[in-house]
């Protein structure tokens, strides 16, 4: 008995069991290589305007059905519009595309559109949801992280300028590694530190690993569409991955350092920083160490009767010097850490008043100097480190370790080990491997769910209805040959997402109108045979953005740190954030708003902002009164609808002008005599904000 007690109390380091992928999961056709398909033939080849009609046609003709007719121009360009740059097309816009009666006109409006800088910040958002991006930490203290906006910039940036995919991943998962002297590729990094973070965690141990934890289940999930992190505590229930899977994967960050402060100055610009730098130095250096002086020998006395009301052990590890310190020790470090520290009030408590005027000499000497320091620019982002030792731990728990892992792949998709070459000295050279084999065309998945997350997000849904899921458990696609002809496509023309694009909205499926037939309503309810568009509803962000662009009042500069307008995000919780001085500021786009984690913004947050905490694929879609509400009585609304009056007081027929305007169409004749009935009573701004409450206003046909 006194055994079996014992045993229960030792840590438990266990060897796995040797893991048999089940045969009937082994095969999954997520697994297997991208396939070679050519486009298949079809009856009605007129209606063809792309290889991926064929494969849309073909399964319509299957069925007996018939795709649905064309949309007009106007549809077309306002939706076209919304979907690339998440703005809507002016008057002019319109027009010029629905009189351009030349063969490329269509074609001519997606590149002018793909070449707008909106484009980035349209499709940066969607990236922005999958790598949880917040400008804040969560948790209870939700503290500011107020260099997390450059990671945003690069992101927009790497749409706008058509960054290779491959690139783009190779950049996040390890630009320090293969890029060290490149700003960009150092901010990128920042991806993997996006999560929550609980700062002030009593446990620093299980902090680091949280941090892991959520690098690793956000690499699998976004790059890989892998719900790996169901095998973080015990093999996964539903998919082929042991629990060995998900620590092989860990192992390749382990090494990192996590840094908030990674020196991000151009090369060319790091000498004459650094002599800056030690001009400012020899400044502080001295007032420093006067201040140093005096505080001294109370610092000493003070750590030193703390650190002897702690154990043996504790006290073994902090007087052990840092370099020199085992792993154990550094554990107990970081956990009795706020233990042992002496806070400068302490210091301040046992000295005599000379000594008191003294340091606040010195200290306010010490502040003037500080302001003066040159600035560097600092980014989030990963160190390497040195190789560590990763184990698999039982119920995830850091105390509980089990057997020793190497980096490693998912053995369902690959028996291939590791290349590990370290691109230059003082790094591991591990997430590089790592970075090379997901951007790998051979890689089954990397392809294939970039494509999918395109597509559902011009279509509606996925060819893979889960698009962060493409496992056993996930949906199967709809249209398998043509999501292998994408990602094939996509490779071949050299990972351009921007080319990708185009494929798709070149594509008489994309042009469909969303009028569904009798037949295809009873065949196909939920379309998944793309027999027409999907109807779908704009993004908070989209929404308000289109508010501000339709009455003039939006600002398009890009860019910088997050604009904090007045109201929750900024004023309220534990850490309130400094309001924007320039209230020029407040009516950029959404974007680039101040991103509070635990006080999102209200009025995006009615229309199914998502929840920073977690990486998000697809956001809900739900109808609610309080986004009725919020279109009426929200003061950005109230304000547009204001400036958009004064817009079209001299217009001849402020009606029309603005449906036009705000719809991207005339009003049919009852709508202009209820709207001229209804301005008897009400002045335009009423008009206005009644437009903008309709449901044509927040969909998109």
């Amino acid at each position: 008995m006194r055994r079996a007690v014992l045993l229960l109390l030792v840590p438990c380091v266990m060897a796995a069991e040797p893991y048999e992928i089940p045969p009937e999961k082994k095969n999954h056709w997520a697994w297997k290589p991208v396939s070679a398909v050519s486009p298949p033939a079809v009856k009605e080849a007129a209606w063809v305007k792309s290889p991926i009609d064929r494969f849309v046609l073909a399964k319509l003709e299957a069925a007996g059905l018939k795709p649905a007719a064309p949309a007009s121009r106007e549809v077309l360009i306002r939706r076209v519009a919304f979907d690339l740059i998440g703005l809507p097309p002016t008057p002019r816009e319109i027009d010029d595309f629905v009189n351009d009666t030349s063969p490329d006109a269509w074609a001519k409006v997606v590149d002018r559109l793909l070449a707008s800088p909106h484009y980035g910040e349209r499709w940066g958002r969607h990236w922005l949801d999958l790598a949880r991006y917040a400008d804040s930490n969560g948790y209870e203290y939700d503290e500011i992280r107020p260099d997390a906006w450059r990671y945003r910039d690069y992101v927009i940036d790497s749409f706008n300028a058509d960054k290779p995919y491959t690139r783009f991943v190779r950049e996040q998962l390890a630009g320090d590694e293969l890029a060290p002297d490149d700003p960009a590729a150092v901010i990128a990094t920042g991806f993997n530190l996006l999560g929550p973070d609980m700062t002030d965690s009593s446990d620093q141990v299980q902090r680091r690993q949280n941090t892991l934890t959520d690098m690793t289940d956000t690499t699998a999930l976004a790059f890989l569409g892998l719900t790996l992190g169901c095998a973080r505590c015990h093999d996964h229930k539903f998919e082929p991955f042991p629990q060995t899977d998900y620590y092989r994967l860990q192992a390749f960050f382990t090494p990192a350092k996590f840094r908030a402060d990674v020196n991000i100055v151009p090369k060319n610009q790091r000498a004459a920083l650094a002599e800056a730098a030690a001009r400012h130095e020899a400044t502080r250096k001295p007032v420093r160490a006067a201040l140093d002086a005096l505080e001294g020998p109370y610092r000493t006395k003070l750590r030193a009767a703390k650190l002897a009301k702690q154990s043996e052990e504790v006290r073994e590890a902090h007087e052990t010097p840092e370099g020199q310190r085992t792993p154990a020790q550094r554990e107990r470090v970081a956990e009795t850490i706020r233990f042992v520290s002496v806070s400068p009030a302490e210091v301040l408590k046992g000295m005599t008043d000379e000594e008191k005027q003294r340091h606040k000499e010195l200290s306010d000497r010490l502040k003037a100097i500080e302001a003066a320091k040159p600035k560097v620019p600092v980014a989030m982002g990963l160190e390497d480190g040195k190789p560590e030792k990763t184990y698999l731990l039982e119920r995830g728990e850091p105390a509980n370790k089990g057997e020793e892992v190497r980096p490693g792949f998912p053995i369902v998709l690959t028996a291939e080990k590791p290349k590990i070459a370290p691109p230059w000295e003082s790094t591991t050279g591990r997430r590089t491997a790592l970075a090379d084999w997901i951007a790998d065309e051979r890689n089954p998945l990397a392809a294939r769910v970039m494509v999918n997350r395109l597509w559902h997000h011009h279509f509606g849904r996925g060819i893979v209805r889960t698009p962060s899921d493409f496992g056993v458990r996930g949906d199967a696609p709809t249209h398998p040959e043509l999501l292998d002809w994408l990602a094939g496509e996509f490779v071949r023309g050299g990972w351009s997402l921007k080319r990708m694009h185009k494929t798709m909205l070149m594509s008489a499926t994309y042009q469909q109108s969303t009028t569904a037939s009798p037949d295809a309503l009873k065949a196909d309810p939920d379309n998944n045979l793309f027999s027409r568009m999907n109807r779908q509803r704009i993004e908070g962000e989209i929404v308000r953005d289109s508010l501000l662009a339709v009455s003039g009042r939006l600002n398009p500069k890009p860019g910088g740190p997050g604009v904090s307008v007045p109201g929750p995000a900024a004023d309220k919780g534990a850490r309130p954030a400094t309001v924007t001085a320039d209230k020029a500021e407040y009516t950029r786009r959404s974007v680039y708003l101040f991103a509070r984690r635990n006080l999102r913004n209200p009025f995006l947050e009615a229309f199914d902002l998502p929840d920073s905490n977690l990486s998000c694929p697809q956001r809900e879609r739900s109808t609610t009164a309080p986004q009725a509400l919020a279109l009426l009585n929200d003061a950005d609304v109230i304000a547009s609808a204001k400036a958009l009056a004064a817009k079209l007081k001299d217009e001849p027929d402020p009606v029309a002008a603005v449906y036009r305007i705000t719809l991207g169409r005339l009003p049919t004749a009852a709508e202009a005599t209820v709207a001229r009935e209804f301005l008897k009573d009400s002045p335009l701004s009423e008009l206005c904000r009644a437009l903008f409450n309709v449901n044509e206003f927040v969909y998109v046909d």
